[in-house]
């Protein structure tokens, strides 16, 4: 099966000082993840990430059934980008990259993430009925979350 990519792009009405010290911190990761996931950093995470850091969580995509992650913040450019790899857990293959940019009367955010499902041609078959779907409602998710947060972009 070929990597897939998921795109989504947000503006939000915030500083890129405090668009990146939401982003940046691993506790708000909670704030922005359904409920029904359960989500759960496991052990103490830093208040603000950074490059070589291992983050450990139990989570609950689907039927309530818990998985354990482990990614690793690869890279970390202050108030520009970061950038998320799995290191264990429920993909084939995941990265994840989060950009942030300055624009007039707040912030671009662009999330760019490759992935692949485990399990050879099983994964194939569930990635378009089971995977980029429940991937596109978390990151609807977020959108919302973020925009209830930071509030609404008016365009300039």
């Amino acid at each position: 099966m070929p990597i897939q990519k998921l795109e989504r792009i947000q503006r939000l009405p915030a500083s890129l000082s405090t668009i990146w010290d939401f982003i940046s911190s691993p506790d708000n990761l909670k704030k922005i993840t359904p409920e029904y996931m359960s989500f759960e950093i496991q052990g103490n995470a830093p208040e603000k990430m950074y490059a070589g850091q291992m983050i450990q969580y139990i989570v609950k995509p689907l039927f309530q059934i818990p998985l354990s992650w482990c990614t690793e913040i690869t890279h970390v450019k202050e108030h520009c980008y970061f950038v998320d790899e799995q290191r264990q857990g429920p993909y084939a293959l995941w990265h994840h990259q989060h950009h942030i940019k300055a624009i007039e009367n707040g912030v671009e955010m662009l999330d760019i993430v490759h992935y692949k499902a485990p399990l050879g041609f099983l994964g194939t078959l569930v990635t378009p009925l089971i995977v980029t779907p429940k991937l596109n409602e978390i990151f609807d998710f977020r959108f919302q979350k973020l925009t209830e947060i930071f509030g609404h972009y008016k365009e300039v």
